[in-house]
């Protein structure tokens, strides 16, 4: 059996915003944008290297996705995106003005520290040891 994890839906208020968010600011590839209907788009970022998993920006439709937006996993952190140079990576977002809400520490995974994107979803940047 051979099974992997393609992707995953994050919800968001605009589609343009959030690409604009996801490539510019942290440095994602935009794998897809396609027209699916006047209000609907299949659009696909994903961290550059060699990863395959990718976010699916899933514009909210109605009042219950709009409150879902930025709180998805009820406000623990909810994506972990692995680096292999840490320092690089966590200067680059501070230089875009990335907010993060717990400073780099060494723990016994790796190093790590947490951040909020766009919508106050809550990430891990992590160095795997």
């Amino acid at each position: 059996m051979n099974q992997k994890l393609a992707h995953i839906a994050l919800i968001v208020d605009d589609y343009d915003k959030a690409i604009s968010y996801y490539v510019q600011t942290l440095n994602f590839e935009l794998v897809e944008d396609t027209i699916l209907s006047l209000s609907k788009r299949w659009v696909l970022v994903k961290p550059t290297g060699s990863g395959t998993c990718s976010l699916l920006l899933a514009k909210a439709v109605g009042s219950e996705q709009e409150s879902r937006i930025g709180n998805q996993s009820g406000g623990r952190v909810f994506l972990f995106l692995h680096t292999d140079d840490f320092q690089r990576d966590y200067k680059n977002l501070i230089a875009r003005n990335v907010e993060f809400i717990r400073q780099p520490a060494e723990e016994t995974h790796g190093t790590v520290a947490v951040f909020k994107d766009l919508y106050g979803n809550l990430w891990d940047l992590i160095e795997p040891k």
